[in-house]
């Protein structure tokens, strides 16, 4: 496989300078609080910018709002903003985030990078339903779980957008025995070993 560059996006070139914008920060605060792995930042483009950047392209056209849970380092959600400020300037994004100071360091970005985002410091449990139109989540739960989050914060006609690994198949089979639903998978342009799930019509069973 190979592997994806940010240069295949066709980004301008105030997109990409927010994002090295937003690396530079990460790189700062993740000594503090563990945003992501330390034996990846040194290859962050491709393990977490460009890992994120290829949910925005297989998202669903007319999003109003994108909920990302989860968000811990803004990974896919903070990415698929920035794309979006470019891309899709009237869609909205919400990440949620229950770590304080993690939730602290998602603003910062917001605001540098001037994003029209807002960030939740809450238990998604426990958040009111968020009516979003895509529901994302990397490294955050295993799929059933995922979906019980899905139904209650997805509006009519919306879609979950999980960044899974090789336990993916095995999940799916879980996630059948009390769930009901259509889903389409693509490979990952960073891991030939994941998928990027698009779910959709989910039901309980």
């Amino acid at each position: 496989m190979t592997s994806m560059k940010f240069a295949d996006f066709d980004v301008s070139r105030e997109t990409f300078e927010r994002l090295e914008t937003y690396l530079a920060l990460l790189q700062k605060w993740n000594p503090a609080i563990n945003l992501v792995a330390k034996s990846t930042v040194g290859m962050a483009w491709d393990r977490h910018f460009v890992d994120s950047a290829q949910v925005f392209r297989i998202a669903p056209k007319q999003i109003e709002h994108w909920c990302d849970i989860g968000s811990g380092g803004g990974f896919p959600g903070l990415v698929c903003a920035t794309l979006a400020k470019e891309f899709s300037p009237e869609m909205t994004f919400t990440m949620v985030e229950s770590d304080q100071r993690k939730a602290t360091f998602l603003r910062t970005v917001v605001r540098e990078l001037d994003l029209n985002a807002t960030v939740k410091s809450e238990r998604i449990e426990m958040l009111e339903p968020m009516k979003a139109d895509v529901i994302s989540a990397r490294a955050l739960a295993s799929l059933p779980k995922l979906l019980e989050y899905a139904k209650r914060h997805l509006a009519p006609g919306g879609h979950g957008l999980f960044l899974k690994g090789t336990s993916f198949r095995a999940e799916l089979v879980e996630s059948l025995e009390n769930w009901r639903f259509n889903h389409k998978e693509y490979a990952s342009a960073t891991d030939a070993e994941s998928v990027i799930l698009l779910i959709g019509d989910i039901e309980r069973v």
